[in-house]
């Protein structure tokens, strides 16, 4: 008879005696299990003591937490967190170096207990921490100890950052602008003060005027991969919590750039070739937390663009009126400007409808429907200024077009701006756990600019090659963003390898690829293939099913939620070899292939599990609401609902995984397949093997047969063996 469900059997070690085996009755108070422990093992004073894991991270066992012990856990009895937080806090202050050194070094690996870190602050903990920085007369490992332990006991969330004294920002910045630093208080000092500029509006203007931009260049140039990826952490939270003034200054000139004060040190050459040339071309892979900066870092440079994309423009507006002359002079600076107003307006209304504006006789009320807003008149006169040769070549040769076939230059530029905004996503805030950077913006000063250029030149060109017409716009539109994502997608390395990628993506080469890719959807429909295909899709499917539970058994690592610093914070799931258990643990950091089953500290019975659900229907979506989880992590969400009604949560790295572990889990439950993943994989396998069999059939050889003799006319039935 299996055990109730409300029992748990564990084991409980204490140091230098022999384990208990007992079976805890989760009905029971926490006190009353404990003093049974005690009694044990003859110790008095069962208040003074607590429950801890004895393996992982070794968290505190609480009233509230109880419910994740599993059958076969080994806890170990320990002094209680209360206990625990006064001792420690006073050895940090005693005068002995070594006591010292040690119980600093404890409470940098106890602070991520949020037991105890409760217990800790309440004790005043965090200010004897500071006023230890404060003092400056701890270095080396004592300091590397002391600032892990403020920054764990911080990032509960329990204390306010705006408590942190100006003294200790000054302290910490020093340690980041010392030439020559210990790399684990360097490493430590850039997270705090990412913290800070992220926690706190207030702290943010103290740390920026500690700490520069181009302070943390040199940062950038060392050879310590996660001290660049702080680095660039913190230049991240520097730039999006600058307050807009400072991100963004007013647009006086409008026939000159503008540049922000935070935007002119992201673009200028020196830190730009440093990130080129130290982090994405340096000899060292990059690891996803990296990419994730470099991603944020990206993202917030485009955002850039969101005040000229909102912003419409003013017909009435006579310095943006000077804009579109100075694109017509430009185009048209051969032809004499006739004395009379009339004719001149004649002749600029001709001008205007050659340079393929909507709206010929006022072309500003083209720029007043945002997005793209003024964002496309800078785009045209960047073109016009900086590669005039290709916008004369551009508006020339299609003035000169019939009228049918001309491509409107001035239309096509306002919505591929539109169409760019949407596809590098201006004005929408990095996602949590993306990583898809892309080099080439990293490669030019002026990279959003040259990136335009370049698109609205593979324009023309694909509406020559679609001998396109007004009445074709929209399509000839959906043709250059398939060509823009697909070259996008093979994450070029700089604006000349992009040239390449879409010179091999023309008109025909978009045309082939769509009719591969829809050949598995719309070949083969006559009723023997039809038939073919009912009897292959089974074969197949299992096919599929056996690699996804294959997959499931060589495990995947995710990250956890919440955790801003991701560094430290993995777990790993994998399935068992056959197929009755899953086994999970914590990880100290990523791994670099499988991870074996001893390390996995806790396991869930397949058998247990009840059902699995993902996006919005996921409990830590659902926990997680008041954060304004972004829509790429909820569509990564997944959950195993477990007896008794348990939950163990996932957030998938990538689409790919997400497919992965969510057909696994179906398949293992006996549940239909149902991602997209599966549904392609099932149309190019089904397609391929459909092919190989036909052709089969195609290189039979039939004999020569005898004419035959001549019957009555009869029905013939024909038998197709496919197999």
């Amino acid at each position: 008879m299996p055990p109730p469900s409300d029992i748990v059997k564990v084991a409980i070690e204490w140091p230098g005696a022999n384990a208990q085996l007992i079976e805890m009755d989760q009905k029971r108070p926490l006190s009353s299990i404990i003093r049974e422990v005690c009694d044990g093992w003859s110790l008095s004073g069962s208040e003074q003591f607590a429950l801890r894991y004895a393996d992982g991270p070794q968290l505190y066992i609480t009233e509230q937490s109880r419910g994740d012990i599993k059958n076969g856990t080994i806890l170990r009895l320990a002094i209680s967190p209360t206990r625990a937080a006064r001792q420690l806090l006073e050895r940090i202050q005693s005068h002995g170096i070594d006591a010292r050194l040690e119980a600093l070094k404890e409470l940098a690996k106890l602070s991520a207990d949020p037991t105890f870190a409760a217990e800790f602050i309440n004790m005043e903990g965090i200010g004897t921490l500071a006023r230890l920085v404060e003092s400056g007369t701890h270095f080396g490992e004592m300091l590397a100890f002391t600032l892990t332990a403020f920054l764990e006991l911080m990032d509960h969330g329990i204390v306010s950052w705006d408590l942190i004294s100006l003294s200790f920002i000054k302290q910490i910045a020093g340690y980041v602008n010392q030439p020559m630093v210990d790399v684990s208080i360097l490493q430590r000092s850039l997270a705090i003060l990412e913290s800070m500029v992220l926690n706190s509006h207030s702290l943010y203007h103290r740390v920026a005027q500690e700490i520069t931009v181009g302070q943390l260049i040199g940062h950038l140039q060392v050879s310590n991969q996660e001290i660049q990826t702080y680095a660039i952490a913190l230049i991240n939270a520097l730039f999006l919590k600058a307050p807009e003034d400072r991100r963004q200054e007013e647009y006086t000139n409008p026939l000159e750039q503008h540049l922000t004060e935070m935007a002119s040190s992201l673009a200028q050459k020196h830190l730009r070739s440093i990130i080129l040339n130290h982090v994405i071309r340096g000899n060292r892979p990059i690891k996803a937390e990296m990419a994730h900066q470099l991603y944020v870092l990206q993202v917030l440079t485009f955002n850039l663009l969101e005040e000229r994309m909102m912003t419409k423009m003013d017909p009435n507006d006579q310095a943006q009126r000077d804009i579109i002359f100075e694109l017509r002079r430009i185009a048209f600076d051969g032809e004499n400007d006739p004395t009379g107003t009339e004719k001149r307006k004649a002749m600029y209304t001709k001008d205007y409808k050659m340079l393929g504006f909507t709206n010929h006789v006022n072309p500003a009320m083209d720029f007043t429907q945002t997005p793209p807003g003024m964002l496309a008149l800078d785009n045209m006169l960047y073109l016009a200024k900086v590669h005039q040769d290709t916008y004369i070549r551009i508006v020339l040769e299609n003035s000169s077009r019939e009228d049918k076939h001309e491509c409107p230059f001035g239309r096509c530029a306002i919505e591929l701006t539109r169409m760019l905004c949407e596809i590098l996503q201006v004005g929408e805030l990095p996602n949590e756990g993306c990583n898809d950077y892309h080099p080439m913006f990293f490669t030019h000063d002026r990279a959003w600019e040259e990136f335009f250029c370049v698109c609205i030149q593979l324009l023309n060109k694909t509406w020559k090659e679609m001998r396109a017409t007004a009445e074709d716009f929209n399509k000839v539109m959906q043709v250059v963003r398939e060509q823009i994502t697909r070259a996008l997608a093979m994450k070029p390395s700089s604006i000349d390898q992009l040239k390449t990628k879409l010179r091999g993506l023309n008109y025909s080469e978009i045309l082939r690829l769509r009719q591969s890719e829809r050949m598995s959807q719309d070949d083969f429909q006559s009723p023997p293939i039809i038939e073919l295909r009912e009897r292959i899709q089974p074969e197949i499917l299992e096919l599929i099913k056996q690699q996804r539970l294959n997959r499931l058994c060589e495990g995947s690592c995710f990250r956890k939620l919440g955790n801003r610093r991701r560094q430290e914070k993995f777990w790993f799931c994998r399935l068992s070899l056959n197929h009755k258990v899953l086994h999970y643990g914590d990880l100290d950091e990523s791994p670099q292939g499988e991870v074996p089953f001893e390390l996995l500290s806790d396991k869930i019975p397949v058998s247990d599990i009840k059902s699995v659900v993902t996006g919005k229907d996921c409990p830590h979506m659902k926990e997680k609401s008041a954060l304004k989880q972004n829509k790429e992590v909820l569509e990564l969400a997944f959950s195993v609902l477990y007896d008794p009604d348990e939950t163990l949560n996932f957030v998938a790295p990538n689409k790919y995984e997400y497919c992965i572990w969510t057909d696994g889990l179906c398949a293992l439950l006996g549940r239909e397949m149902g991602s997209d993943l599966t549904r392609s994989d099932l149309d190019t396998l089904i397609s391929m093997e459909m092919k190989l069999r036909l052709l089969d059939l195609e290189n039979i050889t039939i004999p020569e047969a005898p004419p035959p003799v001549p019957k009555e006319p009869s029905s013939y039935n024909f038998t197709y063996n496919y197999s």
